[in-house]
Protein backbone atom coordinates (compact mmCIF):
# COMPACT_ATOMS: atom_id res chain seq x y z
CA UNK A 1 0.00 0.00 0.00
CA UNK A 2 1.15 3.60 -0.51
CA UNK A 3 1.98 5.50 2.65
CA UNK A 4 -0.01 8.42 4.01
CA UNK A 5 2.83 10.72 5.02
CA UNK A 6 0.45 13.02 6.88
CA UNK A 7 -0.17 10.35 9.48
CA UNK A 8 2.06 7.33 8.85
CA UNK A 9 1.00 4.01 10.37
CA UNK A 10 2.70 0.67 9.80
CA UNK A 11 1.84 -2.48 11.67
CA UNK A 12 3.61 -5.80 12.06
CA UNK A 13 3.69 -7.75 8.78
CA UNK A 14 2.53 -4.81 6.63
CA UNK A 15 4.33 -3.38 3.60
CA UNK A 16 4.30 0.18 2.33
CA UNK A 17 5.79 1.76 -0.76
CA UNK A 18 7.30 5.24 -0.93
CA UNK A 19 7.45 6.69 -4.40
CA UNK A 20 8.58 10.31 -4.11
CA UNK A 21 11.71 10.58 -1.94
CA UNK A 22 13.64 13.82 -1.69
CA UNK A 23 16.48 13.59 -4.25
CA UNK A 24 19.99 13.53 -2.82
CA UNK A 25 19.00 12.58 0.73
CA UNK A 26 20.38 9.51 2.49
CA UNK A 27 17.98 6.58 2.69
CA UNK A 28 18.12 6.30 6.50
CA UNK A 29 17.65 10.05 7.00
CA UNK A 30 14.65 10.11 4.67
CA UNK A 31 13.01 7.16 6.42
CA UNK A 32 13.57 8.65 9.87
CA UNK A 33 11.77 11.79 8.68
CA UNK A 34 8.97 9.91 6.95
CA UNK A 35 8.43 7.23 9.61
CA UNK A 36 9.01 9.11 12.88
CA UNK A 37 7.61 6.27 14.98
CA UNK A 38 10.81 4.33 14.25
CA UNK A 39 14.27 5.16 15.58
CA UNK A 40 17.25 5.52 13.27
CA UNK A 41 18.84 2.40 14.78
CA UNK A 42 15.69 0.35 14.13
CA UNK A 43 15.51 1.57 10.53
CA UNK A 44 19.17 0.63 9.98
CA UNK A 45 18.42 -2.81 11.39
CA UNK A 46 15.56 -3.25 8.90
CA UNK A 47 17.82 -2.13 6.05
CA UNK A 48 20.57 -4.56 7.06
CA UNK A 49 18.06 -7.43 7.25
CA UNK A 50 16.62 -6.58 3.78
CA UNK A 51 13.21 -5.51 5.07
CA UNK A 52 13.79 -2.20 3.27
CA UNK A 53 14.50 -2.30 -0.46
CA UNK A 54 15.19 0.36 -3.08
CA UNK A 55 13.86 -0.48 -6.54
CA UNK A 56 13.37 -4.06 -5.34
CA UNK A 57 17.01 -4.52 -4.31
CA UNK A 58 18.85 -4.68 -1.02
CA UNK A 59 20.69 -1.49 -0.14
CA UNK A 60 22.65 0.42 2.49
CA UNK A 61 21.54 3.08 4.96
CA UNK A 62 23.91 5.57 3.34
CA UNK A 63 22.49 5.24 -0.18
CA UNK A 64 21.64 8.60 -1.76
CA UNK A 65 18.16 8.64 -3.26
CA UNK A 66 16.94 9.97 -6.57
CA UNK A 67 13.44 11.15 -7.37
CA UNK A 68 12.65 8.03 -9.40
CA UNK A 69 13.55 5.57 -6.64
CA UNK A 70 10.84 3.32 -5.20
CA UNK A 71 11.33 2.35 -1.57
CA UNK A 72 9.59 -0.69 -0.11
CA UNK A 73 9.34 -1.04 3.66
CA UNK A 74 8.11 -4.27 5.27
CA UNK A 75 7.85 -4.82 9.00
CA UNK A 76 8.74 -8.29 10.28
CA UNK A 77 5.70 -10.34 11.22
CA UNK A 78 5.21 -10.62 14.95
CA UNK A 79 4.30 -14.19 15.91
CA UNK A 80 3.65 -13.46 19.56
CA UNK A 81 1.43 -11.15 21.54
CA UNK A 82 2.91 -8.51 23.82
CA UNK A 83 3.87 -10.04 27.16
CA UNK A 84 1.51 -9.44 30.11
CA UNK A 85 3.01 -7.28 32.84
CA UNK A 86 1.58 -6.73 36.35
CA UNK A 87 1.40 -2.94 36.00
CA UNK A 88 -1.23 -1.44 38.36
CA UNK A 89 -4.42 -0.23 36.67
CA UNK A 90 -7.11 2.18 37.82
CA UNK A 91 -10.26 0.58 36.42
CA UNK A 92 -13.30 2.89 36.27
CA UNK A 93 -15.72 0.41 34.74
CA UNK A 94 -15.62 -3.16 33.48
CA UNK A 95 -18.08 -5.64 32.01
CA UNK A 96 -17.75 -8.69 29.76
CA UNK A 97 -17.18 -6.49 26.70
CA UNK A 98 -15.01 -3.53 27.72
CA UNK A 99 -12.74 -1.98 30.33
CA UNK A 100 -12.60 1.78 31.01
CA UNK A 101 -9.24 2.72 32.49
CA UNK A 102 -7.90 5.91 34.02
CA UNK A 103 -4.46 5.94 32.39
CA UNK A 104 -1.63 7.64 34.26
CA UNK A 105 0.76 10.02 32.54
CA UNK A 106 3.99 8.40 31.43
CA UNK A 107 2.39 5.17 30.19
CA UNK A 108 2.38 4.52 26.43
CA UNK A 109 -0.90 3.12 25.11
CA UNK A 110 0.36 0.17 23.06
CA UNK A 111 3.58 -1.53 21.92
CA UNK A 112 5.28 -0.50 18.71
CA UNK A 113 8.30 -1.74 16.82
CA UNK A 114 11.31 -1.08 19.03
CA UNK A 115 9.06 -0.54 22.08
CA UNK A 116 7.50 -3.93 22.88
CA UNK A 117 6.65 -3.65 26.56
CA UNK A 118 5.85 -1.48 29.61
CA UNK A 119 2.67 -0.17 27.96
CA UNK A 120 -1.01 -0.03 28.85
CA UNK A 121 -1.62 -3.06 26.62
CA UNK A 122 0.92 -5.11 28.59
CA UNK A 123 -0.87 -4.15 31.79
CA UNK A 124 -4.32 -4.99 30.38
CA UNK A 125 -3.12 -8.40 29.17
CA UNK A 126 -2.05 -9.20 32.72
CA UNK A 127 -5.48 -8.19 34.03
CA UNK A 128 -7.48 -9.87 31.25
CA UNK A 129 -5.46 -12.40 29.21
CA UNK A 130 -8.39 -13.18 26.91
CA UNK A 131 -7.90 -9.88 25.09
CA UNK A 132 -4.78 -11.43 23.53
CA UNK A 133 -7.06 -13.37 21.17
CA UNK A 134 -7.81 -10.14 19.29
CA UNK A 135 -6.94 -10.12 15.59
CA UNK A 136 -4.44 -7.26 16.04
CA UNK A 137 -1.60 -8.90 17.94
CA UNK A 138 0.29 -5.71 18.90
CA UNK A 139 -2.76 -3.58 19.75
CA UNK A 140 -5.29 -5.96 21.29
CA UNK A 141 -8.44 -4.13 22.30
CA UNK A 142 -7.19 -0.69 21.28
CA UNK A 143 -9.72 1.56 19.51
CA UNK A 144 -8.26 4.96 20.43
CA UNK A 145 -5.10 6.29 22.03
CA UNK A 146 -3.82 8.84 24.48
CA UNK A 147 -0.37 10.40 24.25
CA UNK A 148 2.17 8.94 26.64
CA UNK A 149 2.13 12.06 28.84
CA UNK A 150 -1.63 12.58 28.69
CA UNK A 151 -3.58 11.17 31.61
CA UNK A 152 -7.21 10.15 31.74
CA UNK A 153 -9.89 7.88 30.39
CA UNK A 154 -9.44 5.28 27.69
CA UNK A 155 -11.71 2.37 26.75
CA UNK A 156 -10.35 -1.09 25.88
CA UNK A 157 -12.37 -3.71 23.99
CA UNK A 158 -12.21 -7.26 25.34
CA UNK A 159 -12.97 -8.97 22.03
CA UNK A 160 -13.10 -8.23 18.31
CA UNK A 161 -16.88 -7.78 18.28
CA UNK A 162 -16.82 -5.07 20.94
CA UNK A 163 -13.77 -3.51 19.28
CA UNK A 164 -15.69 -3.17 16.00
CA UNK A 165 -18.72 -1.84 17.88
CA UNK A 166 -16.62 0.88 19.51
CA UNK A 167 -14.63 1.62 16.36
CA UNK A 168 -17.87 2.32 14.50
CA UNK A 169 -18.85 4.89 17.13
CA UNK A 170 -15.46 6.60 16.82
CA UNK A 171 -15.79 6.58 13.03
CA UNK A 172 -19.25 8.17 13.25
CA UNK A 173 -17.97 10.69 15.83
CA UNK A 174 -20.62 9.77 18.38
CA UNK A 175 -18.05 9.19 21.12
CA UNK A 176 -17.77 12.12 23.53
CA UNK A 177 -14.20 12.95 24.56
CA UNK A 178 -13.51 15.95 26.77
CA UNK A 179 -10.17 17.16 28.08
CA UNK A 180 -9.01 19.66 30.67
CA UNK A 181 -6.10 21.64 29.26
CA UNK A 182 -4.03 24.46 30.74
CA UNK A 183 -2.60 26.90 28.22
CA UNK A 184 -0.49 30.01 28.40
CA UNK A 185 -2.32 33.24 27.65
CA UNK A 186 -5.81 34.59 28.27
CA UNK A 187 -7.86 32.78 25.65
CA UNK A 188 -10.22 34.92 23.60
CA UNK A 189 -12.92 34.40 22.51
CA UNK A 190 -14.10 32.34 25.45
CA UNK A 191 -15.30 29.54 23.21
CA UNK A 192 -14.85 28.49 19.63
CA UNK A 193 -13.86 25.83 17.12
CA UNK A 194 -10.40 25.53 15.60
CA UNK A 195 -10.74 24.18 12.06
CA UNK A 196 -7.33 23.59 10.47
CA UNK A 197 -5.92 20.52 8.65
CA UNK A 198 -3.02 18.70 10.31
CA UNK A 199 -0.13 16.84 8.69
CA UNK A 200 3.45 15.80 9.34
CA UNK A 201 5.98 18.62 9.73
CA UNK A 202 8.42 18.34 6.83
CA UNK A 203 11.37 19.70 8.80
CA UNK A 204 10.81 18.09 12.22
CA UNK A 205 10.05 14.38 11.93
CA UNK A 206 8.37 13.99 15.33
CA UNK A 207 6.11 17.02 14.97
CA UNK A 208 2.73 17.60 13.40
CA UNK A 209 1.69 20.98 12.05
CA UNK A 210 -1.02 22.88 10.18
CA UNK A 211 -0.68 22.11 6.47
CA UNK A 212 -2.97 22.95 3.59
CA UNK A 213 -3.12 19.34 2.33
CA UNK A 214 -3.28 17.74 5.78
CA UNK A 215 -6.16 15.74 7.19
CA UNK A 216 -9.31 17.48 8.37
CA UNK A 217 -9.02 18.45 12.03
CA UNK A 218 -11.49 20.29 14.28
CA UNK A 219 -11.16 21.13 17.96
CA UNK A 220 -13.84 22.74 20.09
CA UNK A 221 -12.87 24.63 23.25
CA UNK A 222 -14.47 26.59 26.09
CA UNK A 223 -12.86 28.61 28.87
CA UNK A 224 -13.38 27.11 32.30
CA UNK A 225 -11.22 29.52 34.29
CA UNK A 226 -8.72 32.35 33.84
CA UNK A 227 -5.63 32.09 36.04
CA UNK A 228 -3.61 35.24 35.50
CA UNK A 229 -1.85 34.81 32.17
CA UNK A 230 -3.02 31.19 31.94
CA UNK A 231 -6.36 29.65 30.97
CA UNK A 232 -7.90 26.35 31.99
CA UNK A 233 -9.90 25.04 29.03
CA UNK A 234 -12.47 22.34 28.38
CA UNK A 235 -11.49 20.89 25.01
CA UNK A 236 -13.39 18.53 22.71
CA UNK A 237 -11.50 17.12 19.71
CA UNK A 238 -14.12 16.61 17.01
CA UNK A 239 -11.61 14.61 14.97
CA UNK A 240 -8.78 12.35 16.12
CA UNK A 241 -5.52 13.50 14.57
CA UNK A 242 -2.09 12.89 16.07
CA UNK A 243 -1.23 15.60 18.66
CA UNK A 244 -4.37 17.47 17.57
CA UNK A 245 -5.09 19.41 20.78
CA UNK A 246 -1.48 20.45 21.21
CA UNK A 247 -1.03 21.51 17.58
CA UNK A 248 -4.30 23.43 17.32
CA UNK A 249 -3.95 25.38 20.56
CA UNK A 250 -0.36 26.29 19.73
CA UNK A 251 -1.43 27.41 16.26
CA UNK A 252 -3.89 29.97 17.65
CA UNK A 253 -1.32 31.36 20.08
CA UNK A 254 -2.20 29.49 23.28
CA UNK A 255 0.44 26.76 23.79
CA UNK A 256 -0.19 23.93 26.24
CA UNK A 257 1.65 24.33 29.54
CA UNK A 258 4.32 21.69 30.12
CA UNK A 259 4.32 20.45 26.50
CA UNK A 260 7.98 20.23 25.41
CA UNK A 261 7.20 19.97 21.68
CA UNK A 262 4.49 22.51 20.88
CA UNK A 263 3.94 24.25 24.19
CA UNK A 264 5.79 26.09 26.95
CA UNK A 265 7.75 24.95 29.97
CA UNK A 266 6.56 25.75 33.48
CA UNK A 267 8.36 25.63 36.81
CA UNK A 268 5.24 24.24 38.48
CA UNK A 269 4.71 21.26 36.15
CA UNK A 270 6.94 18.55 34.66
CA UNK A 271 4.58 17.19 31.96
CA UNK A 272 1.92 18.48 29.59
CA UNK A 273 -1.29 19.64 31.25
CA UNK A 274 -3.78 17.55 29.29
CA UNK A 275 -6.23 15.27 31.07
CA UNK A 276 -8.99 13.20 29.42
CA UNK A 277 -11.61 13.79 32.10
CA UNK A 278 -14.82 12.71 30.34
CA UNK A 279 -15.55 9.80 27.98
CA UNK A 280 -19.01 8.88 26.72
CA UNK A 281 -20.19 6.17 24.34
CA UNK A 282 -22.85 3.52 23.85
CA UNK A 283 -22.28 0.33 25.84
CA UNK A 284 -22.56 -2.91 23.89
CA UNK A 285 -23.88 -4.76 26.95
CA UNK A 286 -26.89 -2.45 27.41
CA UNK A 287 -27.06 -0.55 24.11
CA UNK A 288 -27.34 2.59 26.25
CA UNK A 289 -25.19 5.72 26.17
CA UNK A 290 -23.05 6.22 29.27
CA UNK A 291 -20.46 8.74 30.39
CA UNK A 292 -17.47 8.24 32.65
CA UNK A 293 -15.44 10.94 34.39
CA UNK A 294 -12.01 11.20 35.96
CA UNK A 295 -10.84 13.88 38.42
CA UNK A 296 -7.61 15.73 37.83
CA UNK A 297 -4.68 13.60 39.00
CA UNK A 298 -2.61 14.87 41.95
CA UNK A 299 0.21 16.33 39.85
CA UNK A 300 -2.16 18.51 37.84
CA UNK A 301 -4.09 19.56 40.94
CA UNK A 302 -0.78 20.49 42.54
CA UNK A 303 0.17 22.46 39.44
CA UNK A 304 -3.00 24.56 39.71
CA UNK A 305 -2.37 25.13 43.41
CA UNK A 306 1.21 26.18 42.70
CA UNK A 307 0.03 28.54 39.99
CA UNK A 308 -2.54 30.04 42.36
CA UNK A 309 0.23 30.55 44.92
CA UNK A 310 2.42 32.29 42.36
CA UNK A 311 -0.46 34.58 41.35
CA UNK A 312 -1.16 35.46 44.99
CA UNK A 313 2.48 36.40 45.54
CA UNK A 314 2.42 38.65 42.49
CA UNK A 315 -0.78 40.35 43.66
CA UNK A 316 0.64 40.92 47.15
Amino acid sequence: MNIDTANPELNSGETIELVTPMPGIRLDKYLVQTLPQFSRSYIKKLINQNYILVNGRSTKASQKLSEADRITVTLPTSSTHPPPEPIPLTIIYEDKEIIVIDKPAGLTTHPAPGHPDHTLVNAVLSHCPGIARSSNSMRPGIVHRLDKDTSGLIVIAKNDFSRRYLAEQFKNRTVKKEYLVLVQGKVSPKQGIIDAPIGRDTYHRKRMTIVEKGKEAKTEYKVREYLGNYTLLEVIPLTGRTHQIRVHLSAIGYPVVGDPVYGVKATFLNRQFIHAYRLGFCLLSTNQYREFTSPLPPDLEQALQSLAGILNQVQD
